[in-house]
């Protein structure tokens, strides 16, 4: 019965979003579709533009979307400008509010995050997603929740129109932890097929004839398949960006990660970075491996 009260007041509650790049802004947009009461903040107010036009309001600054909203949600680019964020949403007192932060953060952000909502009496979520542009429109992300029990049950109706799947993994930290985790993985995958195919051409295997090999046994996987046209066109528009598994990688072994490969993978990429390939996705590694 109280779930079922959680529930029933989760969906009337008013929402807020602050930071609207692509995924956020796409999420934002399933919020309103989904027939919730959206109010916006982002400092580029024009990217607010869209969302306005569906029906979502704009908040004066980021202390009037704390005051106006029961449920603050925010995606925002690097563990300093969660920071900087947080501090204007909680420059007063908001007792009761729940904030959600979607962002990759360190483990450690997640916490100070915890710690100054519980300072000015807010509730706090995160809730770092796995996943890229392209789900976040269609509503498919896996979110990987952590907190107090209590909030993500709570939050579940909401996660359940931004994606496919949420876990709840404990206390605040966890879901970084998990993100950058998974996000270590997806390196790992997009350097070694990079490395594959460009080994396969050297050796006269046309990067179709091993793209159909790899794709059709047991090594395919999802990713792979999903950057398959791109390495075909030699074409890299970012779905998610180089220079965020670059961020990702630091903050993997800022947290312990001490793998044998993730020295060198952290190069590869930041070495792609700096050749320029940063704003281009991060399939766009194998054009720094080709050089």
């Amino acid at each position: 019965m109280q779930n079922h009260l959680n529930i029933q007041y989760m969906n009337k509650a008013k929402l807020g979003w602050a930071g609207l790049g692509n995924m956020g802004k796409a999420m934002a947009e399933n919020l309103l579709k989904a027939g919730y009461e959206l109010t916006v903040f982002n400092r580029n107010r024009e990217k607010e533009q869209e969302l306005i036009a569906l029906g979502a309001s704009s908040a004066a600054n980021l202390q009037d979307l704390t005051s106006t909203c029961d449920v603050v949600f925010s995606m925002l680019s690097d563990d300093h400008a969660v920071k900087e964020v947080y501090q204007d949403l909680l420059t007063n007192s908001a007792p009761g509010k729940l904030l959600i932060d979607m962002s990759t953060v360190a483990p450690e952000t997640s916490r100070y995050l915890a710690a100054l909502a519980h300072e000015k009496q807010a509730r706090f979520l995160e809730a770092p997603v796995s996943g890229s542009v392209k789900p976040a429109q269609d509503g498919t992300l896996i979110i990987l929740a952590a907190g107090e029990k209590e909030d993500y049950q709570k939050a579940e109706p909401f996660f359940d129109v931004l994606g496919k799947l949420s876990l709840f993994l404990g206390p605040a930290g966890a879901g970084s932890s998990a993100k950058v985790a998974i996000n270590y993985l997806l390196a790992v995958n997009i350097q070694a097929v990079a490395e594959t195919v460009l080994f396969a051409e050297s050796n006269g295997i046309s990067k179709e004839d091993m793209l159909t090999i790899i794709n059709e046994g047991a090594c395919g996987n999802g990713i792979i398949k999903l950057k398959t046209q791109s390495i075909l066109k030699d074409e890299y528009p970012a779905a998610f960006a180089l220079k965020y598994i670059v961020k990702d990688l630091k903050l993997a072994q800022g947290a312990g990660l001490k793998s044998p490969l993730s020295v060198p993978l952290l190069k590869s990429f930041s070495d792609a970075q700096a050749e320029g390939l940063g704003d281009e996705d991060l399939m766009a590694v194998i054009k720094h491996l080709r050089s």
